[in-house]
C-alpha cells in the first residue's frame, strides 16, 4: 500500500513541477489542485505509516543558564526525562522547576490527540479506531472533549490535554571501558549470531531478525553488542511482552553489566524514574517513550500481545531514535516476519540448535475422547494419570498448561488430594496472569519448592526451569496456536544435565496448530543436525 501511494505522489510531483495541464485548467489553479491531492495522499499514507514528525528534537545546549538548578542538576533531569512522552501529572516535579523547564523550552508540549480528515489518532498509543474514542465533559475547560479509550488505564488522555517531550540537553552516560563482564563462552552458532547482532548495533539504522530455537541462549548472544553500545554512550532497551521475563532477566543483566544503570519497567515495578542507560521493559511500557533509544531489542516479537495489538508496534517505532538499530528475537516468527524475509526486506541470522547441542523434545500427541467431559469436572483425562504412574523420570517437576484461568485454580483443588493420596505429600499450585502471588509461585517452582505447577499460557515462554516434563491439556483449544505450542514444548529439556524432558499434548482431536507445531519442531531438529 505504501509503495502505491509513493508512486502516486511521485507522479503528481512530476506533473506539478513540469506544469503539465493535467485537467485542462490554468496552471495556477492546477498547482493548488495538485497540492491538495498531494496532501490528501500524504494524509492517507500517514494513516498506515505514521511519521512521528510531530516529536520536537533536542535543540538546547547544556550551558543553558538557569537560576533554579546547576548544570549537574540539569544533566540529572535530562537523564530522567529525555526520551519520555508524559502527561503533566506523570512528571513528579515541583511547580517551580516545572515552570523553569517549560519557560526555557526544555519541556515542550505536543497535542495528545491529533485530528485528521479521517478521524483522530492518539499520539500516546496510536489508536485511530473511532469506536475506541469517546466524549466526556472536561472539568478544566467546561467543554466536551474526545478522549482515547484504548490507553485509558494509563491515565485518561483528553483532546485538550498535552503530552510533554524533553528538548533540553541530551543525557550523558558514564564512560565505561568494559561494560560487559559476562565471562561465559558461546557456541559456534551463538558466536555467529552474536557477531551479526553486534555488527548491526555498531552500524546503526538497521534491522536484524534473530531466529533462534527455544533454549538457544538468545540473551547471551546479545551481551557483546549491548556492551559495545554502552561503551559508545548509546542507550539500549530490551522490551519483551511478559512481566515474568523482565523479572528473570534483571538479575542476569545486573550481573553481566555491573557498572551500568539498569531500569526494569513493568506493571507494579518499583522503578518509577526509568532513567537507566539500559532499560528492560515490557512492551507496554514503551507507550511512555519517544525517540529515546539508540538500540531497541524486541524479544519474542511473535508473542501475545505484541503481534496482535497495533499500539505496541506503534510505540516501538516511536521509542526508537532516528537511525536506531533494531534487533528482533523469536523462535517462532509470524507470517509478517516470514513474508519480509522471503521478499528480502529483513535480514536474518538463524540459530537452529540449543546451547547444549541437544535437539528439541518432540511432543507426543495423546488422544482422549472424554477430554471435554473431564475438564468440565476440573479433572485431567484418565490418560494423564496413566502416564503419570509410568513416568520415566518422576524426579522431574511437572508443568501443566490449561487453556483458561478458571480451570487452573479449580483443577489444583480437584487433583491435589488425589495426587497426595497416591504419591504422598506433593507440593502443587496454580498460577495465572491475575494471580497476586504469581511472582512468588514461579520463584517457588524455580526453587523446586513446588513439584507440580498448573498454569495458563503466561509461562509459555521466557522462563527457564532446569528439569521439567511439560503437559498441555486440551491442546486443540484455540488459545494454543502453533507458536504457543512450540514455545510451550520449549520449556522442556533446557538444561545440559537434563536435555530430553517429555512433552505431551492431550487432545480430543488433532488441529492444524498441533500438527504444524510438531512439524516445525522436527524441521528445527533437522536443521540442527545439518548445522
Amino acid at each position: 500500500m505504501a509503495g502505491i501511494l509513493n508512486k502516486l505522489i511521485a507522479i503528481i510531483s512530476f506533473y506539478l513541477y513540469a506544469n503539465v495541464p493535467l485537467f485542462g485548467r490554468d496552471v495556477e489553479f492546477q498547482e493548488k489542485e495538485l497540492v491538495f491531492i498531494s496532501n490528501f495522499i500524504s494524509s492517507i499514507q500517514s494513516y498506515f505509516h505514521p511519521a512521528f514528525d510531530w516529536i520536537p528534537s533536542i535543540n538546547i545546549s547544556s550551558e543553558t543558564p538557569s537560576d533554579v538548578f546547576s548544570a549537574k542538576d540539569l544533566l540529572s533531569i535530562a537523564n530522567r526525562f529525555s526520551g519520555k512522552l508524559l502527561l503533566r501529572e506523570e512528571m513528579k516535579i515541583e511547580e517551580v522547576l516545572w515552570d523553569e523547564l517549560t519557560e526555557t523550552g526544555m519541556l515542550q508540549a505536543v497535542e495528545a490527540i491529533e485530528s485528521r480528515w479521517w478521524g483522530w489518532r492518539c499520539r500516546r498509543c496510536g489508536n485511530k479506531l473511532r469506536r475506541m474514542f469517546a466524549e466526556i465533559p472536561c472539568a478544566r475547560c467546561n467543554q466536551t472533549h474526545i478522549y482515547c479509550r484504548n490507553c485509558v488505564e494509563m491515565g485518561r488522555v483528553l483532546e485538550c490535554q498535552q503530552l510533554y517531550v524533553w528538548t533540553g540537553p541530551p543525557p550523558k552516560w558514564p564512560v565505561q571501558e568494559e561494560a560487559c563482564r559476562w565471562d561465559g563462552e558461546l557456541t559456534h552458532a551463538q558466536q555467529q549470531a552474536s557477531d551479526r547482532i553486534r555488527g548491526v548495533m555498531e552500524r546503526g539504522a538497521g534491522e536484524l531478525l534473530t531466529w533462534a530455537v527455544c533454549g538457544a541462549g538468545k540473551t547471551e548472544m546479545l551481551f557483546a553488542g549491548i556492551g559495545c553500545s554502552l561503551e559508545a554512550g548509546k542507550r539500549v532497551c530490551l522490551a519483551t511482552p511478559r512481566t515474568d521475563v523482565v523479572r528473570e532477566l534483571l538479575p542476569r543483566f545486573r550481573q553481566a553489566f555491573p557498572g551500568t544503570s539498569i531500569s526494569a519497567l513493568y506493571g507494579g515495578s518499583e522503578d518509577k524514574a526509568a532513567d537507566g542507560q539500559l532499560v528492560l521493559a515490557t512492551t507496554h511500557q514503551l507507550l511512555r517513550f519517544a525517540r529515546a533509544f539508540d538500540i531497541l531489542i524486541i524479544d519474542e516479537i511473535d508473542a501475545f500481545p505484541y503481534h496482535n495489538d497495533p499500539s505496541l508496534p506503534f510505540a516501538t517505532s516511536r521509542a526508537a531514535k532516528i537511525g536506531a538499530s533494531r534487533i528482533y528475537l523469536t523462535a517462532t516468527p509470524r507470517k509478517e516476519q516470514r513474508c519480509r524475509l522471503e521478499h528480502g526486506q529483513l535480514d536474518c541470522v538463524f540459530v537452529p540448535i540449543r546451547f547444549h547441542g541437544c535437539l528439541l523434545p518432540v511432543p507426543r500427541l495423546i488422544f482422549s475422547n472424554k477430554m471435554k467431559k473431564d475438564l468440565q469436572k476440573n479433572m485431567p483425562p484418565v490418560a494423564f494419570f496413566d502416564w503419570l504412574r509410568q513416568r520415566r523420570h518422576p524426579e522431574r517437576q511437572l508443568l501443566v498448561f490449561v487453556p483458561y484461568v478458571e480451570l487452573a485454580g479449580k483443577m489444583e483443588k480437584a487433583i491435589g488430594p488425589l495426587l497426595r493420596k497416591e504419591w504422598g505429600e506433593l507440593a502443587i499450585a496454580s498460577v495465572h496472569a491475575a494471580d497476586e502471588d504469581r511472582e512468588k509461585k514461579v520463584q517457588q517452582f524455580r526453587n523446586r519448592e513446588l513439584q507440580l505447577l498448573i498454569t495458563t499460557t503466561i509461562l509459555e515462554r521466557g522462563v527457564t526451569f532446569p528439569s521439567v516434563d511439560v503437559v498441555v491439556l486440551d491442546s486443540g483449544h484455540e488459545v494454543f496456536d502453533e507458536a504457543a505450542l512450540v514455545q510451550i514444548a520449549g520449556r522442556a529439556g533446557r538444561s545440559p544435565d537434563d536435555p530430553d524432558g517429555e512433552v505431551l499434548f492431550f487432545h480430543a482431536g488433532k488441529t492444524r496448530s498441533m500438527v504444524a507445531a510438531v512439524r516445525s519442531i522436527k524441521e528445527m531438529n533437522n536443521r540442527a543436525v545439518k548445522f
